[in-house]
């Protein structure tokens, strides 16, 4: 391996045991920037990473964030209404579940079911670290949420 890459992967395990062990959020501070985890009954769930932790959170669980603040809800209402990914075609797409009062009804539920799910976040400022950590844990916590495709 590359020492230039080798020097940003040397810490990803610790961070990545910092955010898996670490104390679920309770309320009081988070750290301003790296990588959060949201688990359900102990099981791994989504990874994300954010340069604003304490926004992104608010956002995740908000129950008037759209679907573009609120994208694990989104992932979570597409299952729940029938859909194994979301379109971006203009028939059916985003746009389209956005204004359908069932699929509506799942998106809130789904913010409902993020705001129980335990909330773990760790504290990563390289932006390249950051990056390789959320992909690292997501990898390893097997996280079936995540999903690191292109549109």
């Amino acid at each position: 391996m590359d020492p230039k890459f080798a020097r940003l992967t040397d810490r990803l395990h610790p961070a990545f045991e910092r955010l898996r062990d670490g104390p679920v959020f309770q309320g009081g501070k988070l750290p301003k920037q790296g990588v959060y985890l949201f688990s359900e009954n102990g099981k791994p769930l989504y990874v994300g990473r954010t340069n604003n932790i304490p926004n992104r959170y608010r956002a995740h669980r908000n129950p008037s964030s759209g679907e573009n603040q609120a994208a694990f809800a989104f992932i979570l209402a597409c299952e729940a209404f029938g859909r194994a990914k979301a379109s971006y075609k203009k028939d059916g797409g985003r746009k389209a579940l956005i204004i359908d009062p069932a699929f509506l009804a799942h998106f809130g539920a789904a913010k409902d079911r993020i705001r129980a799910m335990d909330f773990r976040a760790v504290e990563e400022t390289d932006q390249t670290r950051q990056t390789l950590l959320e992909v690292y844990c997501a990898v390893v916590l097997e996280t079936p949420y995540n999903d690191f495709g292109t549109h």
